[in-house]
């Protein structure tokens, strides 16, 4: 049996464990990273084949965050930061069958035609309307309350669908949309705290994380390979299986099996980066009781259809994608566009699509096997795209625990966190069940961590 020793252990070898583990090296602590794959990144792959370059996990991120713009200024010369092409700008929604141009500022929103004449009226009045009183407000009735029912139904239902594939009736704004939810609380207004926003002073490193859409330069995979780099490989133990941690008077004991040989690694801290359904088997001693809420967290699930054409022959698609609201009845929750916004990932005269099913509305879809989830892929693709041709490339990608969603157990499995956290000094419960799903949240909660270690 080996044993290692070492100051922190992370669990999971994702963006957020990676990046803690990069950040705690680099100041001088020795870390172990456990990771149950034979590779590190967990849904984060980057496969080249035949021309296309294509994301298995997610396809883009957004530049929101100062500790995101930190940590690429880490990896300069390990990786390259890729800012979106212009066209990413223009983002549709289908209405009534045919693409619509989703508004991007107060005029475009009152000219367009997602939204009623009513509604209209009702953007214009936003900012005089009273602030809301319940913290548990749910992100669709915030909305409806503010800005309209049309507006709820082609603006913030398919953009959830894009980004949480969840439900605005479940997703609770304070938890799903911190900063929203923070415009009208502490401005009265989405409109008026826009503004006010941009107005406030901001840090060089701030007036950095312009909010733009990225990737790396070749694909995602490159950040998750410099991140390897810089944590060296003797620190990330691979295809560990049967995992399980016990604590033993100020430490931590974590037993694995790693290629048939077991191993322990000794730590004074724990950090687990997985799944809310991966906890309770990774801590045996704990009861089961004490993990029911955390457990009871709901995911979407979530078929990714990556679908290459040599010789795009349909309609012109110079935007970042194509939203689909749920009003529209259709099987997918969207179309993005990756070799519009990025360039190089597909033939010169080609195309590289991504099409999404699945999510919190329609979760049977996400079990069906391959050909059937692309067949619907294709028809869709047909329909609203226009598309003439077969095409030359079809990879299928299933994720049955896609995305938390932050709804109205995010209270109470916050709480539940805390309370383990509390009992188990030393154990820190990190990972997208809680600060964010987006890859700017979880660098931002990895860097945070690292900070309170580093500052003990």
């Amino acid at each position: 049996m080996k044993e290692l020793k070492k100051d922190v252990t992370i669990i999971g070898a994702g963006l957020t464990g990676l990046t803690l583990a990069y950040d705690l090296k680099k100041a001088g602590k020795t870390v172990a990273v456990i990771e149950k794959d034979s590779r590190p990144g967990g849904v984060i792959q980057t496969l080249k084949t035949g021309g296309f370059v294509l994301e298995a996990g997610p396809n883009t991120g957004v530049l929101s965050t100062p500790e995101l713009v930190e940590l690429f200024d880490d990896l300069k010369g390990l990786c390259e930061l890729e800012i979106a092409n212009d066209e990413a700008e223009k983002r549709l929604v289908l209405k009534n069958g045919s693409w619509k141009a989703l508004p991007t500022g107060l005029l475009s929103a009152v000219t367009t035609p997602l939204f009623s004449l009513n509604d209209k009226f009702r953007i214009l009045g936003e900012p005089f309307r009273k602030r809301g009183t319940n913290p548990d407000e749910c992100l669709a009735n915030m909305v409806r309350r503010r800005l309209g029912k049309s507006y709820l139904e082609y603006a913030v239902d398919p953009f959830i669908s894009g980004i949480y594939a969840g439900d605005p009736e479940q997703l609770i704004t304070r938890f799903a949309l911190p900063k929203l939810y923070n415009l009208e609380q502490d401005y009265g207004s989405f409109i008026r705290g826009a503004i006010q926003k941009k107005k406030e002073p901001k840090t060089a490193l701030e007036k950095r994380a312009t909010k733009k859409v990225f990737s790396v330069k070749g694909g995602l995979q490159n950040l998750i390979d410099a991140l390897t780099k810089g944590i060296s490989s003797e620190n990330i133990l691979y295809s560990c299986q049967q995992t399980e941690i016990y604590k033993e008077h100020n430490d931590f004991i974590t037993k694995t099996q790693q290629a048939g040989e077991s191993l322990i690694v000794r730590s004074e801290k724990v950090i687990t980066t997985v799944g809310s359904y991966a906890l309770p088997n990774l801590f045996p001693s704990i009861k089961k009781q004490d993990w029911k809420d955390i457990q009871s967290m709901n995911y979407a699930g979530v078929a990714q259809v990556a679908m290459g054409f040599k010789n795009w022959k349909g309609i012109p698609i110079q935007a970042f994608g194509g939203l689909v609201p749920s009003k529209e009845g259709k099987d997918i929750l969207g179309i993005l566009f990756p070799s519009s916004i990025f360039n190089g990932r597909a033939p010169e005269k080609g195309a590289l699509l991504s099409v999404f099913l699945g999510g919190i509305k329609k979760p049977e879809l996400v079990k069906l096997n391959d050909e059937q989830i692309i067949q619907i892929a294709k028809k869709e693709v047909r329909e609203l795209l226009q598309a003439q041709n077969e095409p030359d490339l079809m990879k299928v990608f299933k994720y049955p625990y896609a995305i938390p969603q932050y709804d109205n157990l995010t209270k109470i499995k916050l709480a539940a966190i805390k309370n383990i956290e509390n009992k188990y000094p030393g154990l820190i419960l990190a990972g997208n069940i809680r600060d964010g799903i987006g890859m700017a949240d979880r660098v931002k909660q990895a860097k945070n961590i690292a900070n309170q270690i580093i500052n003990e």
